[in-house]
């Protein structure tokens, strides 16, 4: 599978070891930057490439996967969010990231590089790239909700219980 790697400063090593990690695994993987250290350069410049590669590769039928990386990695996630097409999740557990792929179907994944030891971020990484999208129907309709919204910025219609108000009383 092939894989798109984006960081800042404070993922740099983190993204680093993942690298060489995921060609160890087998997998392809593009490396968006940085590629030295910079304590002032800005995430938004390396995870948006990361994300637009990742978009362009699902809009050709693709399905490479993308990991951006920062101190928290909460910035690289908005970023991500960014490009159309994308679907990042914040991960901080091998929960959250089997959940971003089976419930969400994320093709990117954040994670803080600060936040936890390397060998948990690997694993949390390992487990995204390992686990694959449900599709079951309540998902698929949730992502198209989102999708319509992200393309013709349709909201979802109102479920009918929220078109009775709070104090209408159930019959």
């Amino acid at each position: 599978m092939r894989v798109h790697l984006g960081s800042d400063h404070a993922g740099l090593e983190l993204k680093d070891h993942l690298l060489t990690w995921l060609v160890d695994e087998g997998h392809e993987v593009v490396d968006h930057g940085p590629f030295v250290y910079d304590a002032l350069d800005d995430y938004p410049v390396f995870c948006l490439r990361a994300a637009e590669a990742v978009a362009a590769e699902w809009a050709e039928g693709g399905d490479g996967l993308g990991v951006v990386i920062g101190g928290s990695g909460n910035g690289e996630q908005i970023a991500a969010n960014k490009v159309a097409g994308v679907r990042a999740a914040l991960v901080w557990s091998e929960e959250t990231a089997r959940l971003a792929r089976e419930h969400n179907d994320a093709n990117v994944i954040s994670v803080g590089g600060r936040m936890h030891p390397v060998e948990n971020m690997t694993r949390f990484v390992g487990t995204f790239l390992a686990t694959g999208f449900t599709g079951e129907e309540r998902h698929v309709r949730r992502i198209g909700m989102l999708a319509d919204y992200e393309t013709h910025g349709d909201l979802p219609p109102l479920p009918e219980s929220a078109l009775r108000g709070p104090d209408a009383a159930d019959a």
